[in-house]
């Protein structure tokens, strides 16, 4: 059976997906922007929207019963290949003991703005 987690974002209606959805015991949270979970602004620096980003996923994970620590896979998307030390630093700041499997892809987005979308799969299975 899977569970569906939403997030409450217009979006999700609109397009017709979930945050997360719950599949056994894998845990897939859809892309996500770096716009501030709590007050939807978006800063301009890549490092502040990728820890925004996390800070979503941790939320999603969070309603899933789990957290960052049951990743085990990352995509992450960035707009400009300049910005990938910067991502690299936040990624390394977040998942160094942590330690999932990471995909990195110079791509455009959707919104204005954004310069990084983080999707992200994690178990169920305490780490």
């Amino acid at each position: 059976m899977k569970n569906r987690i939403f997030s409450g974002a217009p979006s999700e209606d609109f397009a017709g997906y979930a945050k997360a959805v719950i599949d056994g015991p894998t845990i897939y949270v859809s892309g996500t922007m770096g716009h501030n979970p709590d007050t939807g602004a978006m800063p301009e620096d890549i490092a502040g929207q990728a820890r925004n980003a996390l800070a979503s996923i941790g939320k999603a994970l969070d309603a899933a019963g789990a957290s960052l620590k049951n990743a085990v896979a990352c995509r992450v998307y960035i707009t400009d290949g300049s910005y990938l030390k910067d991502v690299a630093a936040v990624l390394g700041e977040t998942f160094r003991d942590i330690r999932p499997t990471n995909t990195l892809l110079i791509c455009q987005l959707p919104a204005p703005g954004a310069k990084i979308e983080i999707e992200l799969t994690a178990s169920t299975r305490t780490q």
